[in-house]
C-alpha cells in the first residue's frame, strides 16, 4: 500500500558571473490535488542563442507530456500500469524534444551546433522516476545521507569508470565539458531511466553542471542538511556557486518529499518555468 506523500517544489536558474546568456532552463510543477510533481533541468549548448532555444524546447515539450498524464484513466490504473505510463511519458517527451531540436537546427544554420542535456524527476505517490541525458544531475538527500542518482554521460566519467582519472581531478580536467550524450545531436537518443520507491521523507535536488563544478557531494550534502526552509536551498546553492566563480550558468531545482504523516507543507510556486552520438560534444 502506498504511503501518504506531500510534495513541494521550487527552482531557480541564474546566468552566473561570466556568461552573457543563460542557456539553462528549468521547469517545475506540483499538482494541487494529487501527489504528483516533477522537476526538469536542461543545460543548452551551441551559442547564437541556440543553447537557450534547445533547453527551452526540452522543458516545454516535457511539461506538455506530463500535463497530459494525470487523467481519470491514469487514476483508475494499477500502480504497475501507472509506472509504465509515467515511463512512457518520459521517453516520449525526450524523443519529441530531441526531434524538435533537430527540426529547429534544420530551419536555421546558426543553430547547427545546438543541443542540450536534460535531467528530470517525476514523483507519483511514493514512486520516483529519474531520467537523464548528459551531465546534469539528480540527487536524493535524507537523514541517511546524500545519494547521487545519475551518472554523467561524459568523457571524464568514462575515465573515472576506467580508473584513469580521480573524481577530484575530473573537476578541473580540460575535457570536463565534453559530454557523450545530448538531445539534438542524433535522431536516436537513449535516456537513462531509473525508478525508486520513496520510503522516507527526503529532498530531491536537480542541477546543471554550473553547480557541481564548484560544489562536491560533501558540500551539497551540507547545504541540503542544514539550510532551511528546504525549498530555499536552490537559492543558497546558486549563491555558493557564484561566490566560487560562477563561470557557467547555474540551475537548481528542489523537491521536498514528506512521507508518512499528513504534512502541512504547501507547494511553493507550484508551476514555474525559467529559461536561462557516440560523439563527444563540447559546451563552450
Amino acid at each position: 500500500m502506498s504511503r501518504s506523500v506531500a510534495l513541494a517544489v521550487n527552482g531557480r536558474t541564474d546566468i552566473g558571473q561570466v556568461r552573457e546568456e543563460n542557456e539553462d532552463a528549468i521547469t517545475w510543477f506540483a499538482h494541487p490535488e494529487q501527489p504528483f510533481a516533477y522537476v526538469v533541468v536542461a543545460d543548452g549548448m551551441g551559442g547564437y542563442s541556440g543553447g537557450s532555444l534547445a533547453s527551452r524546447i526540452t522543458i516545454q515539450t516535457l511539461s506538455l507530456c506530463f500535463s497530459q498524464l494525470i487523467t481519470p484513466t491514469f487514476l483508475a490504473c494499477s500502480p504497475e500500469q501507472q509506472k509504465l505510463m509515467i515511463d512512457a511519458a518520459v521517453r516520449s517527451g525526450i524523443y519529441k524534444a530531441n526531434h524538435a531540436i533537430i527540426d529547429a537546427k534544420a530551419d536555421n544554420p546558426d543553430f547547427a551546433h545546438m543541443g542540450t542535456t536534460v535531467v528530470l524527476t517525476v514523483v507519483w505517490k511514493d514512486q520516483l522516476t529519474v531520467a537523464h541525458v548528459g551531465d546534469s544531475r539528480a540527487y536524493h538527500w535524507s537523514l541517511k545521507g546524500l545519494t547521487q542518482l545519475t551518472r554523467d554521460h561524459s568523457v571524464v566519467q568514462e575515465m573515472i569508470d576506467a580508473g584513469t582519472l580521480s573524481e577530484e581531478a575530473a573537476r578541473t580536467s580540460e575535457v570536463r565539458n565534453h559530454i557523450t550524450r545530448a538531445l539534438g545531436v542524433h535522431d536516436d537518443v537513449e535516456p537513462e531511466l531509473k525508478s525508486y520507491r520513496l520510503t522516507d521523507s527526503a529532498l530531491l535536488m536537480l542541477c546543471s553542471d554550473g553547480l557541481t563544478e564548484y560544489l562536491d557531494n560533501h558540500e551539497l550534502q551540507h547545504v541540503l542538511a542544514t539550510h532551511r526552509p528546504a525549498l530555499e536551498c536552490c537559492y543558497r546553492l546558486i549563491d555558493e556557486a557564484n561566490h566560487g566563480g560562477g563561470k557557467d550558468n547555474i540551475s537548481v531545482g528542489i523537491m521536498e518529499v514528506t512521507v508518512g504523516a499528513r504534512s502541512s507543507v504547501a507547494p511553493v510556486a507550484p508551476s514555474q518555468t525559467a529559461d536561462g552520438e557516440d560523439t563527444t560534444i563540447r559546451r563552450n
